[in-house]
């Protein structure tokens, strides 16, 4: 299992490498050409929204991006470090509305950029895992 990690400052000028780089290990993961696109827009979406949290949230630690190349698969993971409240909490009520929404509009293009998405959330942050299926490179043929 190969991993890359990225740990970026909170800054929107981040996310652009974050998307290319992300794409070059997916290419060279094995994950379809076609797939490319979706896999740069997704992650330009899931850093972006971490990016806020972190801004919002007046939270001075880096982005982590961890990118990893597995039998079959790839999976890119982004994580943030921003106080999530759970379903149903009240205290989440008393959060900007703005806020909510486009936090959820963020999920909900990830969400139909990627077929294979998970999201978790606490009270020590969140994390966002997108899987792609890879293709085994062709064998050499002697």
């Amino acid at each position: 299992m190969a991993t890359v990690e990225l740990r970026f400052s909170a800054l929107p000028e981040h996310v652009r490498t974050a998307r290319l780089v992300a794409a070059a290990v997916a290419r060279r993961a094995g994950v379809d050409e076609a797939v490319l696109d979706e896999v740069r827009l997704a992650v330009g979406e899931a850093c972006s929204r971490a990016v806020g949290l972190h801004r919002n949230g007046g939270i001075t630690a880096p982005v982590k991006v961890s990118l990893i190349e597995e039998e079959k698969q790839f999976s890119i993971e982004v994580g943030d470090e921003a106080p999530h409240a759970a379903p149903g909490d009240p205290s989440a009520a008393a959060g900007d509305d703005a806020e909510t929404e486009e936090d959820e509009m963020g999920l909900a293009v990830i969400s139909g950029l990627v077929d294979d998405v998970e999201v978790k959330a606490g009270q020590d942050g969140g994390l966002i895992r997108m899987t792609w299926p890879t293709t085994p490179p062709p064998v050499p043929v002697p």
